[in-house]
């Protein structure tokens, strides 16, 4: 690249300093698929015969497996990924190798790069939700009669079942599949052809290079294409989403798995000891993912903010998308080939979890709806309900042991039905509407996503 224009070589601290290929060479497989398919466009266009593109695929090839085995030898002179095996293929093969690069810039090409890489790595991160989304699912089957409290601030507030809560947690993650379905959308569009911004004046057939590659578009304005990376920050955003909703069920669980609770027990192959107190069992897979995700919600905010000042078009500054790209998806998939072996192996302490929704003042806003069906108006119940927890908290009594005649001293719309409501299992029968934690919803969600997943 510099023999033209340069008369001498870079300063190695520039050259350190602004090498890439220490990081970027896990692009090589996209890399070589891509010139590839670059090749076949040459020649159709006449630049190169089918003799040359032969070679041309073959030693391609060679080169992807010399890699692949560890035997490639990269040098960080030629800066990048792309530069190494153009080198690697110009020594096998000469000017064959030399006229590859032909109507082609490292512009259009690291943008073909990391939409191939983006475009398999969704589909890969895919496949690892849905794991998980089987684990949670098979621990809503397995806990479907187990019954817990519901919690806001956390505090007891209503009652659930647990399998309501894990079918809870999959409507989040089913988001975070819909995100990346999206995703793949936008990025899914084809740039090789741009050139370094305004494409070249030898005409290649795109949508054959576009059909080679699996592309769905094709990218419609030059300018646009060698410089778009919304499809990196929706991306690494996505992945920042799921980070974020692995961290909150490992919340919830790391609370359930204290001695205070005791709802739930990590299985020994996914917990940890203390180095100086023999009893302890930490739940550090959990707290390591929780902590993780700090990491995701910075390598996208580094994204972000490289891209929010740069002029139109190819700029340096865009090698930098690279390293937070790779990092968060290293992060995001090991989380959730972690996550998707430990669930299924918590153990849920049943008997803990029904003594806590046995409280019968999660009870309290049936109370309320009980007489707002006789006729009080509901802020007028909330507060009559509200004097009747206060009073028993006062006394240490409760509201499951209330009489109809002790009630009655509150409300005449007391009467002796009061009684049937103030079971639990009742309770969550009656939840009916669509959503609700009602035995015959979560059934019927569990039914749902059975087929979902299939």
């Amino acid at each position: 690249m510099r023999k033209g224009r340069f008369r001498k070589s870079l300063a190695k601290i520039a050259l350190r300093y602004s090498e890439s290929v220490s990081f970027d060479r896990r692009l090589y497989p996209y890399d070589i698929r891509g010139s590839i398919g670059h090749a076949s466009a040459l020649g159709k266009a006449g630049i190169i015969s089918p003799s040359e593109r032969k070679k041309i695929e073959s030693s391609l090839r060679e080169i992807e497996k010399e890699i692949t085995s560890g035997k490639f030898q990269w040098d960080p002179a030629l800066e990048d990924v792309h530069m190494n095996i153009e080198r690697a293929l110009t020594k096998k093969i000469g000017d064959a190798g030399a006229k590859l690069h032909t109507a082609r810039s490292r512009n259009d090409q690291v943008a073909l790069d990391l939409r191939l890489y983006t475009k398999d790595h969704i589909k890969l991160v895919s496949r690892q939700l849905k794991r998980v989304l089987t684990a949670l699912l098979g621990l809503a089957r397995k806990h479907i009669d187990v019954l817990m409290p519901g919690y806001t601030h956390l505090q007891r507030a209503q009652p659930v079942s647990l399998a309501h809560y894990f079918l809870g947690q999959m409507e989040s993650f089913a988001r975070d599949l819909d995100r990346l379905a999206d995703c793949l959308k936008r990025t899914d569009v084809l740039p090789l052809g741009s050139g370094s911004l305004a494409g070249s004046m030898i005409v290649l057939d795109r949508e054959l290079i576009a059909r080679e590659l699996g592309f769905a578009r094709i990218s419609q304005n030059s300018l646009d294409a060698v410089s778009d990376r919304d499809f990196v920050c929706e991306f690494v955003f996505a992945l920042a989403m799921i980070g974020m909703h692995l961290s909150r069920l490992s919340e919830d669980l790391i609370i359930w798995n204290t001695s205070e609770f005791g709802f739930v027990e990590f299985s020994e192959g996914f917990s940890t000891g203390s180095s100086l107190m023999p009893q302890k069992k930490n739940p550090d897979m959990a707290e390591l993912t929780r902590g993780k995700t700090g990491r995701l919600y910075g390598n996208l905010m580094s994204v972000l903010t490289m891209l929010k000042a740069l002029p139109s078009s190819y700029d340096r500054d865009l090698q930098e998308d690279k390293k937070p790209l790779f990092d968060s998806v290293d992060t995001i998939s090991a989380a959730l080939e972690l996550f998707s072996l430990m669930l299924p192996e918590l153990k849920i302490n049943r008997e803990r979890m029904k003594s806590a929704a046995s409280d019968s003042s999660l009870l309290a806003t049936d109370v309320a709806e009980y007489l707002v069906k006789k006729g009080m108006p509901f802020r007028e119940a909330h507060d009559l309900v509200g004097k009747i927890v206060a009073d028993t908290i006062q006394k240490g009594t409760n509201l499951s042991t209330l009489k109809a005649a002790q009630l009655r001293k509150y409300s005449v719309l007391f009467d002796a039905d009061l009684a049937r409501l103030l079971d639990v299992r009742r309770s969550l029968a009656a939840r009916t509407a669509i959503g609700a934690p009602s035995p015959q919803n979560v059934k019927g969600q569990i039914k749902r996503w059975q087929k979902a997943l299939r």
